[in-house]
């Protein structure tokens, strides 16, 4: 069995800890912090707040679970690109915990939810990087633009 690159492992180390994060939050909107989530709900959007809660508490749990699984299997690009598409999704509830200045979480000032408005964008690179995501798709890029008949693309 050969070794690990560093770059390999942290890598690896960072997509075990995303999946981690993902399972640890979807299991919050279930139990514990729960009503804590209720302050992303914008109150523009349609549907009863505890099913929405629930419902990405189980999206998120499904998300870490690919993660997880995918663990250095060439379907984690595949998964890192679904965690990044959920992190865009929940941003308009981040935008409206900061907006409505909603308290949750910690974060009871608007500096401090602003901050957390901030660190969306290191997440959706996060996702990316560690599963590999970025990569896969630049290597897709530049083999298209290579031999743009393999993907049925011609002049």
């Amino acid at each position: 069995m050969g070794t690990l690159s560093v770059t390999t492992w942290i890598r690896g180390t960072a997509q075990v800890v995303l999946a981690g994060f993902l399972l640890f939050a979807g299991l919050a909107h279930l139990t514990f912090a729960r009503t804590e989530f209720y302050a992303q709900i914008p109150p523009w959007m349609p549907g009863d707040a505890d099913f929405i809660v629930v419902a990405s508490g189980v999206i998120e749990i499904i998300a870490g679970a690919a993660v997880l699984l995918s663990w250095r299997n060439p379907t984690r690009a595949w998964a890192g690109w679904a965690v990044a598409a959920l992190f865009v999704a929940v941003f308009p509830g981040n935008i409206s915990q900061f907006v409505e200045q909603r308290d949750a979480f910690g974060l009871t000032t608007d500096s401090g939810r602003a901050i957390r408005l901030l660190f969306q964008p290191l997440l959706i690179a996060w996702a990316l990087w560690c599963t590999g995501a970025w990569t896969w798709w630049r290597r897709r890029q530049a083999a298209t633009a290579a031999d743009p008949q393999a993907s049925g693309k011609s002049g």
